[in-house]
């Protein structure tokens, strides 16, 4: 058990130091503790929902898109999956990552530490949904920082492959704001709302809102319950809305008017496919 202060008990010291967030010698610097924080304050979000899929059965998988270097994957695998009983072996975590370089770095070091369950491919999130290198149905799907219209896809894939639960920190939210500004011209006088996103930085604060929005009512036009948190406090990371989504066969129809209406009401028709929802 480590005796470090900030690490918990029974987290690997070799893994941390492999991730850089310990040093040779076992110290924390300011920029490492601070990561650290934020993947066991994430980790504290979903902890819980894994406990909720062990009670089903103990072969859980779960899919992180836009893995990056694995943080957040193998700080899972260390503090969860591989304290599985029973048949621990068929759970699994995929990590999909677009830069080959970090996902043989992340192959090496699941090796390494002996992580059987742990796979990284080389692929898009949005490839993703139709590989074949990805079982039909997954239980988790999280998304953590995936750039842009990533995390749409993430959705998506969750959506195809029926996730139980779907956790997502969203990140540089521009299309909608870049629509916004393309028709911005026509829809400026025809009502007080434009006044909302008339000035250019507006336009870009209020479209990563309004992104965040849209996906939240778009994944309970599927069925999900929706919490929307704070992963940290602003101070760490302006990049910091947590968004969890538990499938619980909800009511779909109201919450996909109310999709149709917002992007109605905001000139956002041709993004209809995009947040899509059920008819």
């Amino acid at each position: 058990m480590s005796t470090i202060p900030d690490i918990r008990p029974g987290q690997s010291v070799e893994l941390l130091k492999e991730l850089h967030i310990l040093t040779r010698d076992g110290k924390l610097n300011q920029d490492s503790r601070r990561k650290l924080k934020q993947v066991y304050h994430l980790y504290n979000f979903i902890e819980p929902l894994l406990q909720e899929l062990r009670v089903d059965h103990s072969d859980i998988t779960l899919v992180d898109h836009g893995a990056g270097k694995s943080y957040l994957g193998f700080i899972l695998y260390d503090l969860f999956f591989k304290t599985l009983d029973g048949d621990a072996n068929n759970a699994h975590i995929y990590g999909i990552e677009t830069r080959d370089e970090l996902v043989k770095k992340s192959q090496e070091l699941a090796r390494r530490l002996n992580f059987p369950g742990m796979s990284f491919l080389n692929l898009s999130v949005a490839d993703s949904i139709t590989s074949d290198q990805l079982p039909p149905t997954v239980d988790m799907v999280t998304a953590l920082h995936a750039c842009n219209t990533a995390t749409d896809d993430a959705i998506r894939f969750a959506l195809e492959k029926e996730a139980r639960f779907i956790v997502l920190v969203p990140c540089c939210q521009a299309e909608v704001a870049s629509v916004l500004k393309k028709n911005k011209g026509q829809a400026i006088g025809k009502s007080a709302l434009t006044e909302i996103w008339r000035h250019p930085l507006h336009t870009r604060e209020f479209g990563s809102q309004v992104t965040n929005v849209l996906r939240c009512l778009q994944l309970e036009a599927h069925g999900y319950q929706v919490t929307v948190t704070e992963l940290v406090g602003w101070e760490h990371s302006m990049k910091n809305e947590l968004i969890i989504a538990s499938y619980k066969d909800l009511p779909r129809r109201r919450p996909g008017e109310r999709l149709q209406e917002v992007l109605h009401t905001l000139g956002l028709e041709e993004m209809a496919q995009r947040f899509f929802a059920p008819a």
